[in-house]
């Protein structure tokens, strides 16, 4: 079997190793891809028609015992457009065979257990590609920021969390983890678009002026993040995602590379097929 080539923006997405600085990095720009909005949204949906096949058959193989599964790790700072690459690009497929998971707060429940209790729970079954909007990532982004837990403590989740993720490859899981990168510009001007348009209010959370209050510390909670479990089996993203287009059109792009690396198959019948025809052939009609 021969790999299929990596794409031109998943190579240029990819975070190479080594240490992270989001401030090198372009919000505001497509990497990997020449044209232009109008150019991208129809690439994006382009992708469609391949990308709702490659899930079939993602869904058929568990039926002849595959564990095979994708998961999209989504993070991002408020804004970023987790909901919009869920409607955009994760919408080109079957919702039957999709599972979605958002992580908020913990409950008192989850905090009662290790952190990656409520993630273990939240896993897609084989065959399906979960999405996860926000994920175990907040326990070393917003709990290093905000104190909610010790360095000690911290330290020991960056190792867990490579860990699970690389059980999880063990297990049939294709991991896809994305950082939705935006300036704090861009981020300005869609919370007031927000708050300048009441059919957007609901969408409005006065705490999120105080996410942004401590931008500085975020950025460097995602620099330590990334560096620390960026991983061959569960290497990180970073999409420009100022440009919401070439946002949608990246992740569209990872999941179809990822798709297609899988050489996924139909499973073969399990019945004899002459047989069956015949028989429906030969069916009388009522």
């Amino acid at each position: 079997m021969t790999t299929p080539a990596i794409s031109p923006i998943a190579d240029h997405v990819r975070l190479p190793a080594g240490p992270v600085d989001l401030t090198a990095i372009e919000t505001d720009a497509a990497p990997g891809f020449d044209g232009k909005k109008a150019d991208g949204e129809a690439a994006l949906l382009a992708m469609g028609d391949e990308l709702a096949d490659l899930q079939e058959r993602l869904w058929a193989e568990r039926t002849a015992g595959s564990e095979r599964r994708v998961l999209v790790v989504l993070q991002g700072m408020d804004t970023s457009g987790k909901g919009g690459v869920l409607r955009h690009t994760i919408g080109l497929v079957d919702p039957q065979g999709v599972r979605i998971t958002s992580f908020k707060a913990p409950t008192e429940e989850e905090r009662a257990h290790d952190f990656l209790w409520r993630i273990e729970k939240g896993l897609p079954a084989a065959g399906y590609i979960g999405v996860f909007d926000r994920s175990h990532y907040e326990d070393v982004l917003i709990a290093r920021v905000r104190g909610f837990a010790g360095p000690d403590e911290i330290e020991r989740r960056y190792g867990a969390i490579n860990d699970f993720e690389a059980r999880l490859a063990d297990q049939g899981f294709s991991i896809i983890k994305c950082m939705l990168h935006i300036s704090a510009e861009e981020q300005k001007e869609r919370l007031a678009e927000r708050l300048a348009n009441p059919e957007k209010h609901w969408k409005f959370n006065p705490g999120d002026l105080d996410e942004r209050a401590l931008w500085p510390a975020y950025r460097e909670a995602y620099e330590i993040a990334l560096e620390r479990t960026s991983t061959d089996v569960a290497p990180w993203h970073v999409v420009p995602s100022d440009k919401k287009w070439f946002r949608n059109l990246a992740v569209g792009q990872l999941l179809l590379d990822t798709l297609r690396g899988l050489d996924l198959q139909w499973p073969a019948a399990d019945f004899d097929v002459a047989e069956q025809q015949a028989r429906l052939d030969g069916e009388p009609v009522q």
